[in-house]
């Protein structure tokens, strides 16, 4: 399946305890369908010293979010949209493209193919 969220777009949290908050995609976990949203959804965690390794104490960290929790926003518009494929013929060459539900631009290109 293609990714409808990739890494560098820029999402705002539709559920949970961050509902509201926008930012950029750090990490698309596709396996577990999480994604890491930059400065959204710190979490602590307490770490335990190792000598010559690492120092002991709280850690803060952004966790990952489901992605079904987060909806791209469209850079042209500027507003949450979901997002859909468009396959386009352009000569020789076929071109599929992310595109917003909601104004119908076309996001950026996903996959080049030349027909032979």
């Amino acid at each position: 399946m293609a990714a409808k969220i990739k890494k560098g777009d820029t999402v705002v949290v539709m559920r949970g305890k961050e509902k509201g908050k926008t930012g950029e995609v750090i990490k698309v976990l596709r396996k577990e369908n999480r994604v890491v949203v930059k400065n959204v959804n710190f979490v602590k965690k307490h770490v335990k010293a190792i000598p010559g390794v690492r120092e002991g104490g709280i850690y803060e960290f952004e966790a990952p979010i489901h992605i079904s929790n987060v909806m791209l926003v469209c850079p042209k518009c500027g507003k949450p949209t979901r997002v859909g494929f468009r396959m386009v013929q352009e000569g020789d060459t076929l071109r599929k493209y992310r595109f917003c539900k909601k104004c119908g631009e076309n996001i950026d290109l996903v996959r080049e193919r030349v027909k032979k």
